[in-house]
This record gives C-alpha cells, sequence and structure tokens, in this order.
C-alpha cells in the first residue's frame, strides 16, 4: 500500500458531491414519496423521483443484516427487489421472504433470491456483502457494467471493487446509521431505527434513495468519521460482549478511546476533511484531536448511549457467531496500512486487528482482563 496517500487524494476528488439534504423516512408508500434536489446530476430529480414512484428493480447483492433491511425497506416501498444470500438465510428468504421487526416497524418483505444473475435489466445495484468479499460478488454482475451502484458496507475500500469490476457504473456510497441485527434465517431486528448518509456520484445518488437518507457533499471525510464510528467494533468481537458492555467497562472504554485517537491522527495525515455521520462532525473530532484518549471516551460513551438499551452486538462478533470473517482488516486493517504509510504509529489498531483475527479462527472469547493483557498500555 505504497501511495495511499496519493489514493486518498484521488478519491476525495472523484467523491466530492451534491448539496446536503435531509429525505423523510423510508416507507415511500406510507409517504406518498418525497422531493430532492441533486445538483448537476446526470438523472434528474424529477427523473429519478419519476422512477422511484413507478417502481425500481433493485439487486441487493448480499442480503445480510444491513443489506437485507435495504432491500426489505425498498420491497416495502413498492420496488421490485432482487437479493443474493448464503445458506440457511437464503433457503429462509426463498421460502417466506425477509422477517423485519424492531424499530421501524414488523412486517414481512416479498423480494426474490436469485441464484444466478438475471438477464433482466436492474435499475440499482446495492453492494452489501462484507468489503473482504467485494472483488468475489461482483464479478457475476459485470454484464450489468454501467447500473448505478450503491456501496453499503463498513470500512474502506469497497468502492474501488466495484470500479474494477463495472468500470462504467456511476457509485454511491452509503454510510448506514441504523443498527440492525441478523437474529435466525430469514429474519432482522432493527434495535437503531437511524438514517442513512449518501454521496457520490451523482448520477447514482440521484437514483440510490431506497431509504432515509442525508445527502453529503463530502462523502468521503464521511466515510473516515464512520471509520472512526466503527472503531465500536472490535472489542465486542474479541470479548463477546455488546457495544454498551464493552463501553461500561473503564479498561476497555480506555483501549477504545486510544484507538480513536489513533484514527483521528491517521485520518488528519491522510488529509481527510471529516465529514458528519449523525451526530459525529468535524467539531467532534476536533475534541477528540485536542483533548486525546477523554475525550474520545466521551464520544464512545455518547455513541454506546445512542443505541439504547437493547444490546448491540456490532457486526464484527455478529459474523463471528455466524462463522465467517469479519471486516477487521477495511476497519482497524485500513487504520494501519494508512498508518504504516504515512509514518503515523497505531499500535492499539495493530493490538485489534489481531486479536480479532484469532477470534475469528475460532477462539474463544476474552474476558475483558485477558483482552487488555494483549493490548499495548498507554506509553
Amino acid at each position: 500500500m505504497a501511495n495511499l496517500a496519493g489514493a486518498e487524494r484521488a478519491a476525495r476528488t472523484r467523491d466530492d458531491v451534491v448539496a446536503r439534504e435531509t429525505l423523510r423516512l423510508v416507507d415511500e408508500q406510507q409517504s406518498g414519496g418525497h422531493d430532492s434536489t441533486v445538483a448537476g446530476a446526470g438523472r434528474s430529480a424529477a427523473a429519478a423521483r419519476a422512477l422511484r414512484l413507478a417502481g425500481m428493480r433493485i439487486a441487493v447483492i448480499g442480503a445480510g443484516a444491513v443489506g437485507g433491511l435495504v432491500a426489505a425497506l425498498a420491497a416495502r416501498a413498492g420496488h421490485e427487489v432482487l437479493v443474493t444470500a448464503r445458506g440457511e438465510h437464503a433457503a429462509a428468504i426463498a421460502a417466506a421472504g425477509l422477517h423485519v421487526d424492531g424499530g421501524w416497524g414488523e412486517w414481512v418483505a416479498a423480494v426474490e433470491l436469485v441464484e444466478s444473475i438475471p438477464n433482466r435489466p436492474i435499475d440499482l445495484l446495492i453492494l452489501a456483502t462484507k468489503a473482504h468479499d467485494s472483488a468475489a460478488a461482483l464479478d457475476d454482475w459485470r454484464a450489468h457494467d454501467g447500473t448505478p451502484m450503491l456501496v453499503l458496507q463498513n470500512g474502506l475500500g469497497g468502492e474501488d471493487a466495484v470500479r474494477d469490476a463495472l468500470p462504467r457504473s456511476p457509485i454511491a456510497i452509503g454510510l448506514a446509521l441504523f443498527a440492525v441485527s441478523l437474529t435466525g434465517p430469514g429474519r432482522i431486528t432493527v434495535t437503531g431505527p437511524n438514517g442513512l448518509t449518501l454521496g457520490g456520484d451523482p448520477a447514482a445518488v440521484a437514483v440510490a434513495e431506497p431509504a432515509d437518507v442525508v445527502l453529503a457533499e463530502n462523502i468521503r471525510g464521511a466515510q473516515w468519521t464512520k471509520l472512526l464510528i466503527n472503531q465500536v467494533n472490535a472489542l465486542p468481537a474479541i470479548t463477546g460482549l455488546s457495544v454498551q458492555q464493552t463501553v461500561a467497562h473503564p479498561g476497555l472504554r480506555g483501549v477504545l478511546a486510544r484507538a480513536m485517537v489513533e484514527t483521528v491522527a491517521v485520518g488528519d495525515a491522510v488529509g481527510a476533511r471529516w465529514g458528519r455521520i449523525g451526530a459525529v462532525d468535524a467539531e467532534a473530532v476536533a475534541r477528540v484531536r485536542a483533548g486525546g484518549a477523554a475525550a474520545a471516551a466521551e464520544l464512545a460513551e455518547h455513541l454506546a448511549d445512542g443505541m439504547g438499551d437493547v444490546p448491540n452486538p456490532a457486526s464484527m462478533l455478529q459474523s463471528i457467531r455466524r462463522g465467517r470473517m469479519t471486516e477487521v482488516d477495511a476497519i482497524n486493517g485500513v487504520v494501519v496500512d494508512y498508518g504504516t504509510s504515512l509514518g503515523v504509529a497505531a499500535p492499539v489498531n495493530a493490538a485489534l486487528v489481531g486479536l480479532v483475527r484469532t477470534a475469528q479462527s475460532g477462539d474463544p472469547p476474552l474476558t475483558p482482563a485477558q483482552a487488555l493483557a494483549r493490548i499495548p498500555a498507554p506509553s
């Protein structure tokens, strides 16, 4: 990753877009549609809105927790939705649809499980696999090069996989703020009913509005802010505890805070223009920059408080419980790799990467004391 800083500058140039605007909630059947204006979009907002109201054909590649929720919301809004999934989850979707409950109500979404890539035209592709699965998942969809793509993943790098596989497809980047768990085959529970930040190529942004979104002027900066928020993921994967439990533990909260400080230092070295994600904005990042671990611990407590009382296992722990790889390399690993390239130390993130990899290899969860013993102490 020798030229990461140059790649980051190029990505910021590609992805700076559109005026910021908040749209109403998800269910167009209930709301009767909504208005939006996307400055400079190749497809006019009016045309995109007409397409939405007429019903799009949307393909969700990787309908797990996040992808499945977006698929279900799009289906409830009246769109034709195709999904890919694996194993028992796929079988349950094929047999009885997607069952959703929690913060956005309870319903069953009728979606079509596809085992082979359809020859039918697709209006919008949504990539919702884990980042490390992107290239393999996209390989079968090359015939749909040119179709707008929404990348809905944690971490960085998914859009690069799309550009490699579908070079003519305009790309929107979605950063999910909602918390959702896959509670059983074909079953999804919304534990945090929050929205979605969206930006990227205006031609894709004009189409990719299946859920409540905030349009971001600076989507690359928003990705770095989401990377900071996603620091809450690793410790639950290592300990088996929820995000709320890890933040409540003084020692683990201290580790999380130091990992967040490292992320801010690396993002600053990269030149990230920190964008808003929910309540976390450039001012919140500035407080971490100025206040160090103490300010980062306060931010972690704020994030945990915003998750409510329902235990949030975070996505990495959910992956480990299902026996699958996590996205640790696209979150903590990215911080380490950029830091190495730019001469910024990230020892806590490096330790977290190693411990998550051990956990996903099948080792039992560590107690907080065991985890703390394996992570470098503050210098």
